[in-house]
């Protein structure tokens, strides 16, 4: 197709809008309520365009760009005088009541509102009346709220009620007083409420951890780095300032989060900067140096059995250079044997079957969605938003049919109304996706399992059969199969958090079956930390087998990497293995249970003072980087290691000078690791002779940083380790998109300079999204059926089967450490079903002791009927909870009751 603007010709693509089209295309037209990822609706009326009829038409018309569908031969004009006046006019009227206070806002100096109002050129104030003030709520811990900033362009509630599912932040209108908020004061309550500070073109909605030690944007130093909070890895930014992690913001990247992050992906940060952070090097109780330490871990080295222990939340390189300071036949993986054999089983799944893993924007395109045993919320929130925006794809389809184009939101959601596309939820307890769904089942994991291998064989009869199979289970099996079988891109969603293997393996063997007659099935496996699916990748032993080194006399050090073991094994089993150990090492960058029975503390770097990789759930490999230098003698545990292992002699790592070295090291001896020095360019990288700078061209006050200590600039450290520099100077144009520190461009000083470095909007970034597919599925491999089916679950008296529940406050580790997201943490609790509660005689509340072994739970009851009857449901990972290897029976021993089961409940809606 052409498009004619202002009399020059273009090559565009069919099916977009005006405004993205002429976005794509470097034009700088200006826009409100209008986002890439929610689409139009025509509300700010700020995005004006002259639209003629052909080529000879003089006089044409002003259209609304973001409404306009593009057409062959079409000829527009941006630059025309009446259409530049009457955005000048628009933003005129937007601003009567916004007020002077840029110089105030958190916002100033990357605001859109700011931007939009110097594009239109709208200099003067002409309104010389009272303005319209509003009163501010209270919503939580993680957003400030200034309503009188607002111009009523709607974007807060399309993305929060639309988009995200919120239901608790609505538009309230009186005339012509609109009102943003809720309807009283209260907690923001949906997971994605952080991202209204970016949606939100004005400073209505700002980022409160940021307020509290505020520093403007510009004057943040900023790198690339990957969260850390759960597997799907998210793209973000960090921010830094005075040595203090001040921010993370939302990183495009095309496939894995867009442009959203969830609330603990933004806010869990914090943690970076809290008391129990570990800043010297401490041996028996006692701050030491840096020699001191290489000294000591040295010798241990030397004349001792050491074996090291890795770690699910620290880089390849860190577990990496570990495996080789100890040795490849002394290296564990840090987590329960259950963890590791599902993290294998997934790899194995994904990288040796013909099913492809589709990435979180694919989601968003699946028509069919089967989800066995995740509550996606609490565990991958993104991967739930994307879940979200599927249901659409289906019902959507009335829209094309009467050619009204998708990106047409407004129009698209009164065709579409409450009508959803096939979304079946089997889980053990409700989730909050549960009021999308066609149909949900609330049943234990071996209960769930049946029910997909049920589905499977139902697809295809070649699949193992289930016997013994109740009529209603098996006529929702024939449901979910023919839903899943008619659909064009069904996806399958299943993982580690029920901590069972015949959930997964269910899970395979429906995309396996799906495969056979579609092979745009997808397979999507969730994991429990960040980096779980490359410690994996890394090879190693379980974590018992550690536990019989020492005990069994074969090694008395050990090296613990990055790693809390109380969470990952029984606490006397823990005990037991750090009592038999003559000498503890622990590098970590946090205050835990292991540090405190370390012989030896080294202090690591956090992600924000690290380089590494991780690799996300669909196994792509993904590179953060140092935001900043880090104080004292704190380093990235892999330099740590290195430094070690060159002053104990090891010959293998003495060829290691910098994070380069190791990183091409473990591509060429780590089989399943290969490509991941092509993630990044190398640190001799070079854009025009420069480097690429952390810090926006605005950057003020470094010469004053230092002042109190010396009148003259200190010289700013070198990065060995990038080609990023920790300076404003450098080059000033787009960096590869692996190495972003930033989104800026001429007249673009918010978060919607994005637009500026995509292919086209809301597609991939130019030169292609970062990171690479470790794990890709074996084209032409013939479908391999897992044959294993569970029995059904059976009550068992005077015990309750205790199953994980996840939060998405409170069940990760280094999150739970921010004070923001620390106030949204649930007190611990266990979840009864209501039959079981009555055998018990509880009430809501009561205490409930169970014993698991040794351990010993008291926690107070809430009852559900949303809960499989013989099921107790306990918070994972919360502060307080031992331990336990999940799912486990344990004993109820009621005192002044007798526990009757009664016949277990199907918990099927529809």
């Amino acid at each position: 197709m052409t498009l004619y603007i202002d009399h020059k010709p273009y090559e565009i693509p069919s099916g977009k809008n005006l405004l993205e089209t002429c976005l794509t295309l470097g034009f700088d037209v200006p826009y409100f309520c209008w986002h890439p990822a929610m689409g139009s609706v025509g509300a700010c009326r700020q995005c004006a365009v002259k639209l003629y009829k052909d080529e000879n038409d003089q006089k044409g018309r002003l259209v609304m760009s973001c409404m306009e569908p593009v057409a062959n031969n079409q000829y527009i004009s941006v630059n025309d005088p009446e259409a530049k006046e009457f955005r000048s006019t628009v933003i005129e009227w937007l601003m009567t009541n916004h007020p002077h206070d840029c110089a105030v806002c958190d916002e100033g100096g990357s605001c859109h509102l700011q931007d939009m109002t110097v594009m239109t050129g709208h200099n003067y104030r002409r309104f010389r009346f009272k303005k319209r003030t509003h009163q501010n709520q209270y919503l939580g811990p993680f957003l400030n709220h200034e309503m009188n900033r607002c111009i009523q362009c709607y974007r807060c509630v399309r993305f929060y009620k639309d988009y995200a599912g919120g239901k608790d932040l609505d538009v309230f209108a009186s005339r012509s007083n609109v009102y943003f908020g809720r309807a009283e004061d209260g907690v923001l309550e949906n997971e994605f409420s952080g991202n209204l500070a970016e949606v939100c073109p004005t400073g209505v909605f700002t980022d409160k951890t940021l307020k509290q030690h505020y520093t403007r944007k510009w004057d943040l130093t900023m790198a690339p780095s990957i969260c850390q909070h759960c597997s799907i890895g998210c793209n973000t930014i960090a921010g830094e300032r005075y040595g203090t992690l001040r921010m993370i913001a939302n990183r495009y990247h095309g496939e894995v989060n867009g442009y959203f992050l969830c609330d603990r992906g933004r806010f869990g940060y914090e943690f970076v900067n809290t008391r129990e952070r570990i800043r010297k090097p401490v041996i028996r109780q006692q701050v030491v140096d840096r020699q001191a330490v290489l000294t000591e871990v040295s010798a241990l080295l030397k004349n001792t059995n050491v074996i090291g222990i890795g770690s699910p939340r620290a880089s390849l390189q860190a577990n990496f250079t570990l495996k080789a300071l100890v040795g490849d036949q002394n290296f564990y993986h840090g987590v329960s044997d259950n963890e590791h054999d599902l993290a294998e089983l997934a790899i194995r799944i994904l990288g040796e079957g013909p099913v492809r893993t589709p990435s979180t924007r694919e989601v968003e395109d699946a028509d069919a969605i089967f989800i066995l045993g995740e509550d996606i919320t609490n565990t991958a929130p993104i991967l739930a938003l994307a879940v979200r925006q599927a249901v659409r794809q289906q019902p959507s389809e009335a829209a094309a049919q009467i050619h009204v184009p998708l990106w047409n939101d407004a129009a698209v959601r009164g065709i579409v109304q409450d009508k959803k596309g096939p979304l079946y939820i089997a889980s053990l307890h409700t989730t909050k996706l549960d009021e999308l769904a066609t149909t949900t089942y609330h049943a234990t994991p071996d209960d769930i399992a049946r029910l997909g291998m049920a589905v499977a064989h139902a697809i295809d009869n070649e699949s193992p059969e289930v016997e013994s199979i109740s009529e209603d289970i098996e006529v929702l099996a024939r449901q979910i199969a023919q839903a899943l079988s008619a659909a064009k891109k069904p996806v399958i969603i299943s993982g580690a958090g029920c901590q069972s293997d015949v959930l997964m393996k269910a899970a395979a063997n429906i995309a396996g079956a799906l495969h056979k007659k579609n092979t745009e099935t997808g397979l999507v496996f969730t994991m429990l930390e960040c980096n779980s699916l490359g410690l994996a990748m890394m090879g190693g032993h379980r974590l018992n087998a550690a536990f019989n080194a020492v005990l069994n006399g074969h090694a008395d050090t050990v090296i613990v990497l990055e790693n809390d073991l109380y969470r990952h094994g029984h606490a006397a089993d823990i005990d037991a293995f750090l009592n038999a150990c003559k000498h503890v090492v622990v590098l970590d960058h946090s205050v835990h249970a292991t540090t405190a029975r370390a012989e030896v503390v080294i202090p690591a770097g956090t992600f924000a003072e690290s380089d590494g990789i991780l690799v996300n759930n669909e196994g792509r490999a993904q590179r953060f980087f140092q935001v900043y230098e880090a104080t004292d003698v704190i380093q990235e545990s892999w330099r740590w290691l290195l430094n070690i292992g060159c002053s104990a002699g090891n010959k293998r790592m003495n060829a290691w000078k910098n994070y380069e070295d190791v990183t091409n090291a473990m591509a060429i001896e780590e089989a399943l690791l290969k490509g991941i020095e092509t993630i990044s360019p190398p640190p001799g990288f070079r854009l025009a002779g420069q480097r690429i700078p952390r810090e926006p061209h605005r950057y003020s006050g470094r010469t004053a940083m230092n002042a109190n200590k010396n009148v003259s600039e200190p010289r700013p450290p070198e990065d060995p380790d990038s080609p990023l520099s920790y300076t404003m100077e450098g080059y000033r144009g787009q960096p590869p998109s692996s190495m972003i520190p930033f989104f800026w461009s001429p007249g673009w000083n918010s978060v919607q300079a994005v637009n500026k470095y995509q292919q086209e909007i809301g597609a991939s970034l130019r030169g292609g999204d970062p990171g690479i597919r470790l794990l890709n599925p074996v084209a032409g491999k013939i479908v391999e059926y897992f044959k294993g089916i569970p029995e059904a679950f059976r009550p068992m008296e005077d015990h309750l089967w205790v199953m994980p529940v996840y939060h998405i406050f409170g069940s990760e580790e280094l999150s739970a450490r921010s004070p923001s997201v620390a106030e949204r943490i649930e007190a611990p609790y266990i979840l009864v079903y209501l039959d079981d509660a009555l055998n018990l005689q509880l009430q809501d509340g009561d205490l409930l002791t169970l014993h698991i072994g040794a351990h010993t739970y008291s926690l107070p009851v809430r009852i559900t009927t949303e809960i499989p009857h013989g099921v107790a449901g306990v918070p994972y990972g919360f502060e307080g909870i031992p331990y336990a290897e999940l799912p486990e029976w344990a004993t109820t021993r009621p005192s002044t009751a007798t526990y009757i089961p009664t016949p277990q409940p199907r918990h099927i809606k529809t």
